[in-house]
């Protein structure tokens, strides 16, 4: 028959393949709760490169990009469409998506 553990930790990496769905609580008050697979299309990286200097991204929360140099990394939280399409408005050099790990979906949503 069907079995549900629960497993409380911080070492997401360990239980990445076996997780089906997850919960973040943050002193004591549910975060976010979704299943692996959502989270997964949900949640993308985008590594954007730019001919120049980079352009302003003020359509993407602070707390959610990285800069160094002419590249930018994005994470976005389900507006990957809306975002992306802007981004490439933009005229990069160069554009790259990945998917998040849960323990990656773990650390954007607690900043």
């Amino acid at each position: 028959g069907r079995r549900t553990v629960f497993v409380s930790t911080h070492l997401i990496t360990e239980f990445e393949g076996l997780i089906d769905e997850f919960t973040i609580i943050d002193n004591g008050k549910e975060v976010l709760h979704l299943g692996s697979d959502d989270a997964r299309s949900k949640y993308k990286k985008i590594r954007v490169r730019f001919p120049g200097s980079i352009p302003a991204l003020d359509f993407v929360p602070a707390g959610t990009m990285r800069q160094q140099g002419r590249e930018v990394e994005i994470v976005v939280n389900g507006n990957f469409d809306a975002v992306l399409s802007r981004i490439k408005s933009l005229a990069p050099e160069d554009v790259a998506i990945e998917g998040l790990t849960l323990e990656e979906i773990f650390i954007s949503t607690l900043k």
